[in-house]
Order: structure tokens, then sequence, then C-alpha cells
């Protein structure tokens, strides 16, 4: 009878020790497995948000010893921008890198996210690097982040966190404005919700891919073309539009990174953790990358090759007449819009 026990007791042993080291190679495996993702710009190459996704994509790999591999693509590389959120949604790639102008038809609050004209204005800030920060702060802090989050997933997709563009919109003309009336009639190459808000001083916008602007402002197709700082230090819009609009421009809009849904609830906590460390770097890699780019572009200006001209304040009006319509209308497309203007408001004391 002890016989009997010793020998069931062993054979206890024996399977508990097997179990322990299988579950121990499993274990292995997985610590050792490499997870190779793709994300695409929503921007071509040249735009200085799309290059800092490379600093991304490094810091991912290196905080994951190399279990974490992402490969870094441009508009229109694998998509064009237009097609871009679908083939995240889908899992043609696994992550997407832009703004809420591009899809704001779809998620109507993106554009919110991505600061809708007059709202993103901190002048109690002085320096870029404050304002971008007072920016973050808000988006985390006021539970506009939650909001986001719920949109996106109902669309598949994991809001990961956002980063700046520095002032938008940055507007490049191929001719000389000397009064609001000079802007009446032209054509303005734009985006989303800046269609309208360029029409406020009577421009007629139209839709031209970012790619092709240079081109559209080169051959008159366009008169002016508007984009973030990156128009003037990558993609060079300057050498044919030499004349920058000021005064209409957020101090910051503000890009996103999202995952397909699918994939990120694939991925270890452990994973998910490095690459939401590594966004939040890339929030302060373009925080840096665009103040040194509005330092280049000021530079051009003083060496007389870039001519800035400021609006005069019958322009400025209308502008701000016209962002605080675009905002009512916006409020009341749906609830989460609705809501997220409510605490954009409450941030910048708007009535």
């Amino acid at each position: 009878m002890k016989a009997t026990k010793r020998h069931s007791l062993g054979m206890g042993v024996l399977i508990a020790l097997f179990t322990l080291s299988l579950f121990g190679l499993n274990g292995a495996a997985a610590a050792g497995k490499v997870y190779r993702l793709k994300i695409q710009s929503a921007w071509p190459h040249g735009d200085i948000s799309m290059g800092l996704l490379k600093e991304f994509a490094s810091a991912v790999e290196k905080k994951s010893n190399g279990r974490v591999k992402i490969k870094v693509f441009a508009a229109p590389d694998i998509v064009p921008t237009e097609n871009l959120f679908n083939a995240c949604k889908r899992g043609t790639v696994d992550m997407m890198q832009g703004g809420g102008v591009v899809w704001g038809n779809i998620i109507p609050v993106a554009n919110v996210e991505f600061g809708l004209p007059g709202t993103f204005m901190v002048p109690e800030e002085k320096t870029f690097e404050g304002k971008a920060e007072a920016i973050r702060k808000f988006f985390f802090k006021s539970g506009l982040v939650d909001i986001l989050r719920e949109e996106y997933a109902k669309q598949g997709l994991y809001f990961l966190d956002i980063h700046v563009y520095g002032p938008v919109p940055i507007t490049l003309s191929t001719k000389e404005i000397k009064k609001c009336s000079d802007l009446k009639g032209m054509i303005v190459r734009a985006d989303g919700l800046d269609m309208i808000y360029q029409a406020a001083v009577g421009m007629k916008p139209v839709s031209v891919p970012g790619e092709e602007a240079y081109v559209a402002l080169k051959t008159g197709v366009v008169d002016a073309a508007e984009w973030d700082i990156s128009c003037i230090t990558g993609l060079k819009w300057y050498e044919v539009a030499p004349y920058w609009l000021r005064g209409m421009e957020n101090d910051d809009d503000l890009g996103s990174i999202e995952v397909n849904m699918k994939k990120w609830n694939s991925l270890p906590d452990d994973i998910k953790a490095i690459i939401a460390d590594a966004a939040k770097d890339y929030f302060y890699a373009t925080v840096r990358g665009y103040k040194e780019a509005m330092d280049e572009a000021n530079q051009l200006v003083k060496e007389g090759k870039l001519f800035s001209i400021e609006l005069d304040q019958e322009c400025r009006d209308k502008y701000a007449a016209r962002a605080k319509k675009i905002m009512d209308e916006e409020a009341v497309k749906d609830p989460a819009t609705a809501k997220a203007i409510k605490l954009v408001k409450k941030w910048r004391g708007i009535q």
C-alpha cells in the first residue's frame, strides 16, 4: 500500500515538473517573440511629423530590446491619405499617424481633436514648449482623451496618443497681400473645416493632396496653400509661394496615432506599455521638431527668402467670426463632439 502511494506521489511530482517546464518554455517563447508592425503616416515625405516617426519606431525597438520592430511608411506608400483610416481599421496597416482633419467626416469629434479654428490658442503661455504642454495637459486631464478613445473604439481603433503640428494653418501665397480684400477670389488648397474657415475672407478652397501642392502652386492651379510649418522647411512650398500669411492660426494643431484594435488587444501588456511610452516620447519629439522648424522659417524671413505678412484687423475679425460659427455648427453633430466642445470652451473661457 505504501509502495503504491509512493509510486503515485512520484508520478505526480514528475507531472508537475513537466507542466512547470512546459509553462517555462512557453513563457520564454513569448518573451523571445518579435512583433512586427507597420505604421503609415497620412502625410508625405518631407512632413516633419512623418519623418519623426522613425524616432518613434526606433524608441519602441530600443525600449523592447528588439522585441518590437515597426516599419514606417509615408503617404501614399501603402495607401493614399484618404484611404488610410479604413486601411488601419481593416488591418492593412497596423497603425496610422495623422490628424482628425482627414477623418473628421467619419468621427466628428476628431475635428475637435485636431483643433477647431480659433480654439487651441494659449496666450498665457509665452513659449512654444509651454503652449504644447498646456494643450497636452488639457487633453489628458479634462477627459477629452477618454471621449476620443471611446469614439475611435467604435471604429475598431485604439487611440494611442497625441502630438503637435505647431501653428496651423500655415498659409503660403504666390501673391503679395496688402489688404484683406486682396484675398477675395484666390484659390487656396485647404483641408477639412479649414475649407470653411478660409472662405471667411473670400478665398475659394479646393482639395489638393499635400504631395501635389508644390506643383499646383508653381503652375497656378492654386494661388495659396495651407499645411503646417513643414510646408516651408520640408516641402519647400516657399520656393514658389513666398508670402506667409499670418494671424489666423492656432498656436498648435494636434495629430494622433491609432492602432488597429484587434492588433492592439493581441499584444502583451508589457508591449502595450512600451509602445505607449514611446508614443509619449514622440509627442515631445514633435514639440522639439516643430519648434526648430519655426525657428528655421523665421530665419528664412530674415534672409529675405520668405516674406511674412500680418493680416489686417478686418481679416482677423472675419476669421474669428467664422471660427465661432464653425464651433457652434460642430457642437450639434453628435453627443461626443458636443461634450468635447464643452470641455474646450470651459478650458479657454469661450462663451
